[in-house]
């Protein structure tokens, strides 16, 4: 394939003619100018689109940020296991409360059982349901304060046995030299002796 140097001068006659520098260099200018155009564009289009991509990185710089969990805040782990320590927390206050109002609901029926035992002690009259005898009471508290009667064939008091304070024992024989006046002072001052 070798082709000669007369061949290609031959060639090139003939596009003489259909060659036109002047067609051609408006053709190449109108060309250089169109791509200075497009180029002009495109590069606008970068720059625009360039910009585009930064403040799209910097939403996504702060998405990031946002989606990402705080320091601060527990883990989901630590979130759960601190959601059951609640739970179970809040089970044995709902089971502390259910024992505490029914140990309140065994004292409200306990108080009125009592308010009742005392209402009807109150409405009741224990001497009336009863036949007392006040001397034998009162020979009771006789014997405590110190003095013990003594009772006679005839089933009066003949004498009196005195305790006293420093513990000695005196016996009065009632008969009537004195009055019953005398007869309580003399056995007040007994016992207080």
């Amino acid at each position: 394939m070798s082709i000669s140097i007369q061949d290609t001068i031959k060639a090139i006659r003939d596009m003489i003619p259909i060659i036109d520098p002047e067609e051609d260099y408006l053709t190449i200018a109108a060309a250089e100018e169109q791509m200075s155009i497009t180029e002009e564009g495109r590069r606008k289009e970068i720059e625009e689109a360039q910009s585009r991509v930064r403040s799209l990185a910097r939403v996504l710089d702060a998405a990031r940020v946002s989606s990402t969990r705080p320091s601060t805040l527990p883990s989901a782990e630590q979130h759960g296991a601190m959601m059951n320590e609640l739970d179970e927390t809040r089970l044995s206050l709902i089971k502390a409360i259910n024992d505490a109002e029914g140990a309140l609901a065994g004292k409200e029926a306990e108080l009125a059982r009592v308010g009742d035992e005392l209402r009807n002690l109150k409405e009741s009259d224990p001497s009336a349901e009863h036949m007392l005898d006040a001397t034998a009471l009162r020979l009771a508290m006789y014997k405590g304060l110190g003095f013990e009667p003594i009772m006679g064939q005839d089933g009066r008091i003949a004498k009196m046995l005195i305790r006293s304070i420093t513990g000695d024992v005196h016996c009065v024989n009632f008969d009537s030299t004195k009055s019953n006046k005398e007869y309580a002072d003399l056995l007040w001052k007994l016992a207080s002796s």
